[in-house]
Parts: C-alpha cells; structure tokens; sequence
C-alpha cells in the first residue's frame, strides 16, 4: 500500500516539477505534495547555505531555522551525504529538537549537478519507527528528481 502511495506520488512529482527552473518553487510544490499524500507531521526542506543549513520550504508546525553542519540528523544526512532513517529520535546522539512531538524522521540529501549536497528533504512523524527501507527508496527517487 504505501510503496502504491509513492510510486503515484513519484509520477505526480515529476510532471509537477518538469521544467520548472526555480528551487524554491520546486521544493514548495513537492513538500506540498508528500505531506498532502503522505499525512506525514512536518516534510521540509533545508537549505545549504555557506556552513549551515537554512530553512527552507515546509509544511507543518514551526521549526528550527538555522542547523550547524554534521549536527542532528539533517546535519548528519549532510555530513555523511546520505539518508539517515532515525527510528526514534529519543535514541539518536545529538538530536536537535525542534518539537518534542517529533518521534522519529527520514532525512535525504539533495544532491545538485556538482555531487556536493545541495539540501536536505527532513520529514518527521509523531509516532515511533514510522520510516523504513520503502520510505528512503521513494523519497531518494523523488530527491533525484529536484
């Protein structure tokens, strides 16, 4: 059921975003979409900008803005450019908590043309051990999509 969800909302992604140049407006729209279809507590993006990351498009309640590079788990997807599944986030050394309604979270890096990481795509749910192997596969294939 849930990898059907995806694979729709892979399909809705790409035809959303094809041909559009601007990151921002790209960002907007998929957050939009994953959280509509996916019901998930808060799907954001965050930025690479200079040594940090900065908040970018979201759905959801209000979140922390500025994330230093390799801390918590976004800074950790950054620092080991790949996706990091935290299963609670309770667990995870370092975690910066932006709500403690968060209990677990999936965060995947963005890769730009040049390799390097050019943001994170950072979802948080308010139940335990939400995200799995089917999770990271999709929302890596959306992330290439960007």
């Amino acid at each position: 059921m849930k990898a059907q969800k995806y694979q729709m909302l892979v399909s809705q992604i790409a035809s959303l975003i094809e041909g559009e140049t601007d990151q921002i407006a790209v960002m907007s729209n998929v957050v939009a979409a994953i959280h509509q279809e996916m019901k998930f507590w808060w799907t954001g993006f965050y930025r690479v900008i200079g040594d940090e990351l900065l908040l970018g498009p979201f759905q959801g309640p209000v979140a922390c803005m500025h994330i230093p590079f390799g801390r918590g788990v976004c800074g950790t997807a950054w620092l080991r450019q790949q996706t990091v599944v935290v299963p609670d986030v309770d667990q995870f050394p370092g975690h910066i908590a932006c709500s403690s309604q968060s209990r677990s979270e999936i965060v995947v890096p963005v890769f730009g043309p040049d390799g390097k990481v050019t943001a994170v795509l950072d979802i948080d749910s308010d139940q335990l051990a939400t995200f799995d192997d089917v999770d990271r596969q999709y929302l890596e294939q959306i992330c290439k999509l960007i």
